[in-house]
Order: C-alpha cells, then sequence, then structure tokens
C-alpha cells in the first residue's frame, strides 16, 4: 500500500486545526459585530470614519476574545454535554485558548485606544464584563443581564469611537441589549431542553422591539408645523441617505425581517423545548442581530449604513452551514 504524500498529511492537518479553531471562535457569528459600532455611530447622527472602523476591529477581538474564554470556563461541562466542541475532544489545547482569550483582548483594548480616549472608556467595561460572564456570571440569573450589558457597551463603543459621545446611542443601546438578554436566556437551556417559558418570552420580546424600532413618531400639529419648517429644512439624512419616508419604510421592512427571523423558531422551541429545537431557536436569534442592527441605524436615518449591515446576512448564513453559531 501506497503510503500518504507527506504534503497531502500536513495539509489534512491543517485544515483540521483550521476547522478546529473556526468551531471554538464560532466565526459565522463574527458577522452579527460589525453593525453594533455602525448602529452606534449612527444614532449619534454621525457618518462612519476611520474611527467607526476602529471600533468595529476592537468588538470584533472582543468578540471573539468571549467565544474563546468561554470555551475554556466550560471544558469540563462540554466534556459531557457536548464531547464534540475543540476542548473537550482534544483539539485544541486548554492553554491554547486561554492564551488566544488574553491576546485578543489585549488587542481590542488597544484599538479602542487607537480610537480615542471615550472608546476606550467605554471598550475597558466591555472587556471587564466578557471576562466576568463567562469567568462568573453565566451561572448565575445576572448571567443574561451581563450578555445583554455586553452588546448595549458594544454599540456605544460605535458612538463614542466616532463623535467622543454616547447619550443619544443609549435607546439603541438598550434595544439591542434587551434582544441579546432574550436570546441568552433561552440559550441557557440548549444544551439539556427544559420550560418553554424562555423561548415564549423571546417571542414576546421581538414583538415588542419590532414595534418600538418601527414606530415612527407623532406627526406635529398643524401650528407647530409653521413655526419649525425653518428648522426641518436645515436637517439633511445623514450620509447622503434618502428622505425620512423612505428611511422609514426600510425601518419598517427591516424590522419585519427581525421579526420573522426568530418567530417560528422560538414558536418551536416553545412547542417543544428540545435541545435541538432550543438551539435553532437561540442560532436564529443570533442570527436576527442583524436585521435588529440595521433596523436601529435606518431609524436614525442611516439608510445606507443599514444596508450595508443587511448584506452581512447573507454572508453569515453562508458560513453558518459550515460552521455552527452555537
Amino acid at each position: 500500500m501506497t503510503a500518504p504524500h507527506p504534503r497531502t498529511g500536513h495539509s489534512t492537518r491543517h485544515r483540521a486545526r483550521t476547522r478546529a479553531w473556526a468551531e471554538l471562535l464560532r466565526l459565522p457569528a463574527l458577522f452579527t459585530v460589525p453593525g453594533d459600532a455602525l448602529a452606534g455611530a449612527a444614532a449619534t447622527g454621525a457618518r462612519p470614519t476611520s474611527r467607526t472602523l476602529l471600533a468595529i476591529a476592537s468588538s470584533l477581538c472582543l468578540y471573539e476574545a468571549g467565544m474563546a474564554l468561554n470555551d475554556w470556563a466550560d471544558r469540563d461541562v462540554d466534556a459531557v454535554e457536548r464531547p464534540h466542541r475543540p476542548l473537550p475532544s482534544g483539539r485544541i489545547r486548554p492553554a491554547a485558548a486561554l492564551t488566544a482569550a488574553g491576546a485578543l483582548t489585549g488587542a481590542g483594548l488597544a484599538l479602542a485606544a487607537r480610537a480615542g480616549r471615550p472608546a476606550l472608556a467605554v471598550a475597558a467595561p466591555l472587556a471587564a464584563t466578557v471576562w466576568a460572564y463567562d469567568l462568573g456570571l453565566k451561572r448565575t440569573p445576572a448571567g443574561p443581564l451581563a450578555m445583554g450589558a455586553a452588546r448595549s457597551l458594544d454599540l456605544l463603543l460605535g458612538a463614542a469611537a466616532t463623535t467622543g459621545r454616547t447619550r443619544k446611542a443609549l435607546p439603541s443601546a438598550a434595544l439591542l441589549g434587551t434582544h441579546t438578554l432574550a436570546v441568552t436566556t433561552v440559550s441557557r437551556q440548549e444544551a439539556q431542553g427544559g420550560s418553554p417559558l424562555p423561548p415564549l418570552a423571546a417571542l414576546a420580546t421581538t414583538a415588542l422591539l419590532t414595534r418600538l424600532v418601527t414606530r415612527r413618531p407623532g406627526t406635529p400639529a398643524a401650528g407647530r408645523r409653521r413655526t419649525t419648517a425653518h428648522a426641518r429644512t436645515n436637517l439633511l439624512p445623514a450620509a447622503g441617505d434618502p428622505a425620512p419616508e423612505t428611511a422609514a419604510l426600510l425601518t419598517t421592512a427591516l424590522g419585519a425581517a427581525y421579526a420573522t427571523t426568530t418567530a417560528r423558531r422560538y414558536t418551536h422551541a416553545a412547542l417543544n423545548p428540545s435541545p435541538p429545537l432550543t438551539q435553532r431557536a437561540v442560532g436564529a436569534g443570533i442570527r436576527a442581530t442583524i436585521p435588529l442592527q440595521a433596523a436601529l441605524t435606518a431609524r436614525s436615518g442611516g439608510a445606507a449604513t443599514a444596508l450595508l449591515i443587511t448584506a452581512l446576512t447573507p454572508l453569515g448564513a453562508r458560513f453558518a452551514k459550515k460552521v455552527s453559531v452555537t
């Protein structure tokens, strides 16, 4: 029998190691990250800048640090519940995962510092929240709140990096954090299944968030129209975006996309909260982050940026077929 060529064996080992790291870091979920910073920038009424790109890079590093640290902290539990994961299966050493988490955290903070002191002031508590969640809060009642806070801070990071201010971005951060809280609550029973209440609560939360995101402000009274006409003529859509009516229609469409991405999966998990259906519901909740970010961005007047965020959806779905996001 002919022995395999050395290069063939090396290539096979390289592909296996690359896939193991892709599974550890849950690479398809990365497509849900850039929209945080972009939505934060849009919420301040500013166009994305080079500092926004630094915030995105920082977010990506901190997100992946959380993924690596998550599996390092859960390696004993995964050995029982998910023995196929990279660490319990022996494809990646625990020390390597912990080293990666530390290096990625350092890189994320360094990139935030390059974006300015306001960005670093947000990135530092974001990194602390990620580590606190993975190392201690995950299995406590505060776990979903911590994860929701991390997403909210990630959106505020984009606002702080772009303009140095975060106040205008707080409502968008609260909505995105609430969505993440709901998804995280469902994920707590994805390994063993459990109660139908978390997916039902997530379904209700999705409906409420969709309503809040797509709700249009009230029409001003006739007397106010005349007194505010001049002020409105000076309000140009951000980044050359289309008229407010078009932005409102886009926001409604994206809000509908957000709701439909999760509704069926949440309903299935509520009717049968088994591990497979619960995991699919969690995956749907993660993917729905993108249309929610896009809807928040369009609502803030950044229609062009919202379409850019939306373009990440098919890319994430394509890679999710190869590597699980949960």
